[in-house]
């Protein structure tokens, strides 16, 4: 970890919804003892100058935020409800109870929906104590909102035909999950110094870009640098990095950018 003071990003999760190792794959990359190989699910930490926001709650959220030393959190990003970016809302409790607060959840309202399902006894009435965590949503869209310091600039993306969220946090842009990029979001996309986008897989895939499919996005927003994210167990970290440009390579849990 860098120097607190200094505004980062930090991938904490860089796996598809399976994760890598996938369960009972012995294929070389779930095999492999490179840590690089080791993805999983996507998630992102961002230490801002007035407090930590997390972008989306991965199913291994407790193990991911352990050896960043994070003892608040200010509120949560989400992208999308997909179970791979939710199903950590859960260990969000221990912030609750320690700031002695609900914790903010900025999402869509399609987000919102499905959240209050699946944790239905989170927003239940009754005692919470220490059964259930402390929420609070905030609905967003597109518009750009000011937290903890940082001016977010949300994207609109598609997944599949699913809409969804990217965000832009000052010159660094985090675009998950994503098949297509409407014409309206490529103005969020230009002058980055750092883009992290989504691609899980050479072959193509319904609903999330290829490698190739990135390449050419990264092409057209020639961001300074880039990483690809969300990656499945096809790609080995060392001998994908020797077939991508120079100013791109593939993402790793731990990953920290600068803000």
């Amino acid at each position: 970890m860098s120097d607190p003071t200094v505004p980062s990003l930090t991938l904490l999760g860089t796996g598809t919804s399976m994760g890598v190792p996938m369960i009972g794959c012995e294929c070389p990359v779930c095999t492999s003892t490179d840590p690089h190989n080791h993805r999983t699910r996507t998630g992102v930490l961002i230490r801002g100058p007035q407090g930590n926001l997390l972008i989306d709650t991965s199913p291994e959220l407790r193990v991911q935020l352990i050896p960043q030393h994070v003892r608040q959190i200010a509120g949560v990003l989400f992208t999308h409800a997909h179970a791979d970016h939710i199903m950590g809302l859960d260990d969000l409790r221990i912030f609750g109870f320690r700031q002695e607060g609900s914790i903010p959840l900025f999402c869509e309202a399609i987000v919102e929906e499905t959240l209050r399902r699946t944790f239905a006894y989170a927003f239940a009435a009754g005692d919470t104590l220490h059964s259930k965590p402390r929420l609070a949503f905030h609905r967003i869209g597109t518009e750009p909102i000011d937290l903890c310091g940082l001016r977010i600039q949300p994207i609109r993306l598609i997944h599949g035909r699913l809409p969804i969220l990217g965000f832009r946090i000052n010159d660094v842009a985090f675009c998950t999950d994503v098949s297509e990029i409407p014409d309206e979001s490529w103005a969020h996309l230009s002058n980055l110094d750092v883009l992290i986008l989504g691609a899980i897989r050479h072959e193509p895939h319904p609903t999330h870009f290829s490698v190739d499919q990135a390449l050419q996005v990264i092409a057209k927003a020639r961001p300074r640098r880039a990483y690809l994210t969300h990656i499945s167990h096809t790609l080995e970290h060392a001998e994908t990095n020797r077939l991508l440009p120079n100013q791109v390579a593939l993402a790793y849990d731990g990953l920290e950018v600068m803000l």
